[in-house]
């Protein structure tokens, strides 16, 4: 594995299922990231059309890009990629595509990057972190992407997947769809603290104005678990 100083570039590859995804928990991780001098890349499988609608919008996905945009812009990434997916279709079938795409795309980016750069993929742990399938098949095709690219490219260091505690979710969850239980202190290995970003953290939440249900859920959380 390589060793970072601040010498190096940092590039990171932030994929995920839908536009608010990166916003909704690992959004502090990558602002402490971008904040630093880290290139960001971000990746959205879906436009996520089949989000809550509010406002009934007739074109929710359009719109939800667009929110994706402003927030990426907020967390200060140097590229931003639509893949173009079904919100709520993805498969196994799709993850191999997904997947192959992902290092093409990949591997096009990073033909041009310094020879010492130091190289991290970011996205939802395995479990899909709320049980939902497009979540799990885009944390799965990044996990393969990223293998697959590392056995050919050692600039490639770690990929990095956003969890909930235990202490944030003890027991599983059946309200919607299944949701595992949040991992034990043995499970995690890593934990970022971005309390000083709250404030951008919160920008970028709002930016995504149609899922403020979700960002209002996730802010109200935060204050119960910080009490």
């Amino acid at each position: 594995m390589n060793t970072y100083n601040k010498y190096m570039k940092k590039i990171i590859f932030g994929i995920f299922a839908h536009p608010d995804d990166e916003a909704f928990g690992p959004s502090g991780t990558l602002l402490k990231e971008t904040r630093s001098g880290a290139e960001l890349h971000l990746i959205t499988l879906t436009s996520g059309e089949a989000g809550v609608n509010l406002d009934d919008h007739s074109n929710l996905g359009e719109v939800r890009l667009s929110e994706w945009q402003k927030g990426g812009k907020l967390l200060g990434a140097t590229s931003m990629s639509y893949f173009g997916y079904k919100d709520g279709q993805l498969t196994n079938t799709s993850m191999i595509e997904i997947a192959n795409r992902l290092v093409e795309y990949i591997q096009g980016i990073l033909r041009n990057a310094p020879a010492n750069a130091i190289v991290e993929f970011m996205t939802f742990d395995l479990n899909g972190l709320t049980g939902h399938i497009d979540h799990i098949v885009a944390a799965r095709a990044t996990c393969w992407a990223f293998y697959n690219l590392r056995t050919k490219d050692s600039r490639l260091s770690h990929i990095r997947l956003f969890c909930l505690s235990a202490g944030d979710l003890p027991q599983h969850n059946t309200e919607w769809v299944y949701m595992e239980s949040g991992r034990t202190p043995k499970e995690i290995d890593e934990t970022v603290d971005a309390r000083s970003y709250h404030k951008e953290i919160l920008e970028v939440m709002h930016a995504h104005h149609t899922q403020r249900q979700d960002a209002l859920m996730h802010i109200q959380n935060e204050a119960l678990t910080s009490v």
